[in-house]
């Protein structure tokens, strides 16, 4: 399989899912950065570490990347959630490195 190269603050991003580090996660964001997910926006830090929490913590989700272009990831997600692996795309803003607009649909 062919690697796939990924921006810093996209490859920070799935490092810290598949660690399950909350602060590490939570520090891939940027001040004011909003995140839309499953129907419901969260912005800002202590919305967003709410969202990582529940979303990507607690169902212990491991990311594989499989495309990524345009500031779009493609990723199998897995974890202790029904269905799963599932693929989503997460569509990232990047400013100075960090995250500052993500939104995740599943594909």
């Amino acid at each position: 399989m062919n690697q796939i190269t990924l921006p810093e603050a996209v490859e920070n991003f799935v490092a810290a899912t598949n660690a399950h580090d909350v602060n590490a996660l939570a520090a891939v964001f940027g001040d004011g950065a909003t995140v839309r997910d499953d129907g419901t926006t969260y912005t800002g830090g202590a919305e967003i570490r709410e969202w990582i929490q529940g979303h990507l913590i607690n169902p212990k989700i491991v990311l594989t990347p499989t495309a990524f272009a345009d500031d779009r990831l493609v990723a199998a997600g897995d974890g202790e959630f029904p269905g799963g692996p599932l693929s989503f795309a997460f569509v990232f803003g990047i400013e100075d490195d960090q995250v500052t607009d993500l939104a995740i649909d599943p594909v």
